[in-house]
């Protein structure tokens, strides 16, 4: 039997890692570590595909460890306690052997099998490295992550997903992939380097020449005329928005599914949609910044696919939000007027009269702090604010 492309294209040494370069890298953390000799227990947070089983074999190598791996979803509280007394053993014995008990997907360990652990973590009988899809300050018990260095990992970006391609298509002797395809692959892994690594395996099995039709037909995936730097990609967008100030939410999901299921970056339409929110929504409804800020931030922090739910919570709030452009309307005649108007000077009571040179020279003299407490029953407090050539202007006009 061949051996499988994800395990043949493995790096062996770090040289090779392609990705996580806020970790790996001079002066970067994990590298640091290892030029100290000194590992901390450590949890590699990210979503799958981005390195992180990877990069626990490459530390267990390079310090020259026992590595020992644990499937959460297979082993259960007697492995724990096994693979514990034999990092001991190997601690203790003559040799003096530090041991990486590497557990993966260590959210999927219930609470008992998690505290097995500690007491091996703290003593230093072992060092743990465990990885995570799921954010660690929800599903791994505070006391296991306060004794470990959390480190998030990140998809792939698009230039690293072409590094694994052709890592791939080199390896795959005779094996040629068009410009279309790439983008194709590229689109439907979103940034997990293993989802691309077994679409080339399989589509390579079929044919040395690959093409998005054949990448359609392994995958079984409808291919959406969507190309992330041309015109689909603008208007899909554009109609996205449009969708959203048109008070449509139904048509605004529609475009929404079509960007996911293309592979668009949610962190792109997140950031759209944050910008929206002020410049469509603006004061009508001012928690929708709040609404937007925290879905991009969501988006951040869990990853697709689960963030398609957070993104589309998000646009069919903004959907159907109240509507006002008075703050981005404002903002853009304020700096036409700025770009094309005399820069009149500040009046002289608005200036901060910090030393008594500036005082004297009148300096915030005559200036009232608080108009509204000033004011009586009938009467108003008349303070200018605008310079000289700007007064009576109006930018801000919520009519």
């Amino acid at each position: 039997m061949s051996t499988p492309l994800a395990y043949a294209l493995r790096p062996t040494s770090f040289a090779d890692f392609i990705g996580q370069t806020h970790l790996v890298g001079p002066g970067k953390p994990i590298t640091q570590m290892i030029e100290s000799g000194s590992i901390a227990s450590l949890v590699f947070w990210g979503p799958p595909g981005c390195g992180k089983t990877t990069l626990a074999h490459l530390i267990a190598r390079n310090i020259e460890a026992e590595f020992i791996a644990l499937s959460a979803v297979e082993s259960g509280k007697e492995e724990v306690k096994k693979a514990i007394t034999k990092a001991q053993n190997l601690r203790d014995g003559l040799e003096q052997k530090r041991t990486i008990l590497f557990v993966d997907e260590v959210h999927r360990f219930n609470k008992a099998q998690q505290d097995a652990l500690l007491k091996a973590v703290e003593e230093g009988i072992l060092t743990l490295i465990a990885t995570t899809t799921e954010n660690p300050g929800f599903e791994v018990i505070p006391a296991l992550v306060s004794r470990c260095h959390v480190y998030m990992l990140h998809a792939l970006s698009e230039h690293e997903m072409d590094f694994i391609i052709d890592r791939c298509i080199v390896h795959l002797k005779g094996v040629k992939i068009d410009e279309k395809a790439r983008d194709f692959l590229r689109a439907y892994a979103a940034g997990d380097s293993r989802r691309t690594i077994n679409a080339l395996e399989t589509a390579a099995k079929m044919s040395t020449s690959i093409s998005v039709e054949l990448l359609s037909t392994v995958l079984q995936k409808k291919t959406i005329r969507y190309d992330k730097g041309g015109e689909d990609h603008f208007n899909t967008i554009s109609a996205f928005i449009k969708s959203m100030r048109g008070s449509q939410p139904d048509a605004a999901l529609h475009y929404l599914a079509r960007m996911i299921d293309a592979g668009e970056d949610p962190v792109f339409i997140a950031r759209r949609m944050v910008v929206f929110a002020s410049e469509d929504v603006g004061n009508a409804q001012p928690t929708a910044l709040v609404v937007a800020t925290a879905c991009m931030q969501a988006v951040h922090m869990i990853g697709m696919p689960e963030a398609r739910i957070v993104l589309a919570q998000c646009a069919t709030y903004l959907a159907t939000a109240k509507k006002s452009t008075a703050s981005y309307v404002g903002i853009s005649e304020a700096l036409h007027d700025i770009e094309n108007l005399p820069l009149d000077p500040i009046p002289l009571h608005l200036r901060n009269p910090v030393n008594k040179v500036m005082k004297k020279e009148g300096y915030g003299a005559g200036h009232v702090r608080y108009p509204w407490q000033e004011q009586k029953e009938g009467e108003t407090v008349e303070q200018e604010y605008m310079p000289k050539n700007l007064k009576g202007k109006k930018y801000y006009r919520t009519h």
